[in-house]
């Protein structure tokens, strides 16, 4: 059995990685998503252990102090960490990892795994991923202009990506990394 492909996934907030994510792990059933931890409260419908392990900041904090963690940052006043141990399972599984993860969290990986497939979701504008973040409804106002602001300096960063995807239509953006993901296996075995 070979080893599975790490791949780094990541956006600005508000570009639907959540929902591009869902399709991708419906239709690939050899990739898996890396399950981080994080000190935020769960979203509704949001399964601890299936979508975040869901910590309290002290928990997250003996994490670090035990090196658990790949990488770890701080967003929007949450602590978000990628857990060693469920990433290394699973490749050595033969899975393909999905690590959807923060810009600053693409940069550590990179260093511990160079070789890790990286892909940047982008919005079809700016001013259309401001519009959703301001309509979905999930953070109070002052989240969202920390969000919007994070956002500028994540879009900032998108060149340093093996690949960009314009998130204009679900369906098809899924079907492109679906794409990028299989040339890419090939490409390596």
């Amino acid at each position: 059995m070979s080893k599975g492909l790490l791949i780094i996934y990541t956006g600005p907030s508000g570009v639907g990685k959540g929902t591009i994510r869902k399709q991708l792990l419906k239709l690939n059933p050899n990739l898996k998503l890396s399950c981080s931890a994080t000190t935020r409260a769960p979203r509704e419908g949001e399964i601890n252990g299936v979508d975040y392990y869901f910590v309290t900041r002290e928990e997250f904090d003996q994490m670090i102090e035990n090196n658990e963690f790949l990488e770890y940052t701080e967003y929007v006043g949450n602590k978000y960490g990628t857990i060693k141990s469920v990433v290394r399972d699973m490749l050595d599984e033969g899975y393909d990892v999905l690590l959807e993860i923060e810009v600053d969290g693409f940069k550590n990986i990179k260093k511990l795994y160079p070789d890790a497939l990286s892909i940047f979701i982008l919005p079809p504008s700016r001013e259309e991923l401001i519009e959703r973040l301001r309509t979905r409804g999930t953070e109070s106002g002052e989240e969202v202009e920390a969000r919007i602001k994070q956002a500028e300096y994540e879009l900032s960063q998108a060149g340093k990506f093996d690949y960009k995807v314009i998130n204009e239509n679900i369906k098809y953006s899924t079907n492109e990394i679906l794409s990028i993901i299989a040339d890419e296996k090939e490409k390596r075995n």
